[in-house]
């Protein structure tokens, strides 16, 4: 049975806070000078670019939630469409990600606090030891959040969502009123790094793992109260605010910067607290203590929504029986999958060791969630060609152009992250795989083995992702290729063209493997029975 045990809770206030909780996190208080740092004034189009490729993203997840409202709805999507090869490769994907992202939250926060707590800095500029530490106590602090149901979870999350909200709005109307230095638009020039550097900033500055929150309206679908009407709506709305406030953001950081600062241009901006060290020059010292603040109530608070994620991914993986049956066993008196939660706190603290600082876990997090946003447009579309008389309360219009443009977007993204994310990603995933084919011949009863149909519903993903990591291999060195292999490359603007056209070979090839499973059968089913007995 579809959402089976959980507790039908979240209004549409909350699933909107919920997305929007999680895209307003670290990345508004440091993702505006990572992106300046890397592409100057025209890191305003980096927001934009990336806003335009996730709201395309973002629309066909809204039709997917409305046809199939399920709690880790990331995992089971390809699962409906594809079966069990694609879906355990985007499960894991969604895994890693997902796992990763209250840690660079927890970091988050111990970055702005280096200004004021030097102990929280190392000598190599990482993050200390006692910095992971108070990191480790703040995720602490998200999974017994998230432990007492998902009721505290909303009680906790839309109230701090909504004062967090408040801080950088002021901030957009604090500096453009009094700190503007309107000619920062132009010193060394509007594109310093021309367009390559405001495109690969999209994927690497914090820009599209700023976004990347939208969907978590889609992961608790399984405890809306009214997930068909309510779920598109949240991701919509969400999104749309999510992309106007950070276009304002990256605006006022450009010009809040004191011109002198920038006489050996962009490149050396280092703030640890940037929007608070700018209210200080400015002589706002109030404010900055109130952006003090902010700095550990906005990432902690996305931390805390991407625990409760990272929980319905892996209730998901072991409702499809990639992962043990534990994980989808959900406690009847508060409503959560227990051991789901546990593992997802485990895992959240082993990604603090490997990565002790924000921006370099941030890129790895953005290709992976990245590519598991990608299998959206191609689910969709196989649902609208094998299930076509499905009640869809959202139909998106033109999704025979906007999903394919939304994997073309998503690729790219991908590629801009670079050889030196893409190669530990895809090896990642192989790993997965080599884990998920022991696991299934050890324990047959807890793993399910793919059939010979989902395996071969799946080669086209296989074959992508080995596509993918030869272009970030032979691409353009502005995007990190490493051109000294002797090998030549495919030069900028040429590589961008071939990602595009190889995309789009690979999403109808993906859309003709996708076929009519049992699951899909089955749920969609089980949400007829659902609405007619809502009707009696």
């Amino acid at each position: 049975m579809i959402n089976k045990g959980l507790k039908k809770e979240l209004s549409l206030l909350d699933l909107t806070m919920a997305s929007l909780g999680a895209i307003i996190g670290s990345g508004w208080l440091l993702a505006s000078q990572a992106a300046a740092v890397g592409a100057g004034p025209s890191a305003i189009f980096s927001w934009i670019i990336g806003g335009v490729v996730v709201m395309l993203i973002g629309l066909v997840y809204a039709e997917l939630g409305g046809l199939i409202p399920e709690s880790g709805g990331v995992a089971r999507y390809p699962h409906y469409s594809h079966g069990h090869l694609t879906s355990f490769i985007m499960g894991w994907a969604a895994f890693l990600a997902y796992a990763s992202v209250p840690s660079v939250e927890a970091e988050g926060v111990v970055t702005y606090a280096q200004s004021y707590v030097p102990a929280f800095k190392a000598a190599n500029g990482n993050i200390s030891a006692l910095g992971l530490i108070v990191a480790a106590a703040l995720m602490a602090l998200f999974f017994v959040i998230n432990y007492y149901g998902v009721r505290s979870f909303a009680k906790v999350n839309t109230p701090v969502t909504l004062l967090k909200f408040i801080m950088p709005t002021a901030t957009v109307l604090i500096f453009l009123v009094i700190g503007m230095h309107w000619s920062n638009l132009s010193v060394h020039g509007f594109m310093p790094d021309k367009s390559s550097g405001m495109m690969k900033m999209v994927s690497t500055a914090g820009i599209v793992f700023s976004f990347l929150g939208f969907r978590q309206a889609v992961d608790l679908a399984g405890e809306a109260k009214h997930p068909q009407r309510d779920v598109p709506r949240a991701v919509v709305y969400s999104l749309i605010i999510g992309i106007l406030l950070y276009v304002l953001l990256q605006l006022v950081f450009i010009g809040a910067v004191p011109t002198d600062k920038l006489s050996k241009g962009w490149s050396v901006l280092n703030y640890s607290a940037p929007f608070a060290e700018l209210a200080v020059t400015l002589g706002m010292g109030w404010f900055a203590a109130l952006l003090y603040f902010d700095a550990f109530l906005s990432p902690a608070g996305t931390g805390n929504i991407y625990m409760a994620s990272t929980t319905r991914v892996l209730y998901a993986l072991g409702n499809n029986r990639y992962f043990p049956k534990s994980l989808s066993k959900v406690d009847s008196k508060t409503g959560i999958p227990t051991a789901a939660l546990i593992t997802a706190f485990v895992m959240g603290l082993i990604f603090l060791a490997p990565f002790p600082a924000w921006q370099k876990l941030v890129g790895f997090v953005s290709s992976a969630t990245v590519l598991t946003y990608i299998i959206g447009p191609v689910s969709a579309a196989v649902f609208r060609r094998v299930a076509p008389n499905a009640k869809r309360p959202v139909k998106l219009g033109g999704m025979h152009i906007i999903a394919p443009l939304a994997f073309i977007g998503g690729s790219l993204i991908i590629y801009w992250t670079g050889w030196t994310v893409n190669l530990p990603l895809l090896l990642a995933m192989l790993v997965g795989l080599i884990l998920y084919a022991i696991a299934a011949a050890v324990a047959p009863d807890q793993i399910q083995r793919p059939s010979g149909k989902s395996m071969k519903s799946g080669i086209w993903l296989v074959v992508y992702l080995l596509f993918m990591l030869a272009m970030s291999y032979y691409g353009s060195s502005v995007f990190g290729a490493p051109v000294n292999h002797g090998k030549g490359a495919i030069h900028y603007p040429l590589d961008l063209v071939v990602i595009a056209i190889g995309s789009l070979i690979f999403y109808y090839w993906g859309v003709a493997s996708g076929y009519r499973t049992k699951d899909v059968d089955e749920v969609l089913e089980a949400l007829d029975e659902t609405k007619e007995a809502g009707a009696l």
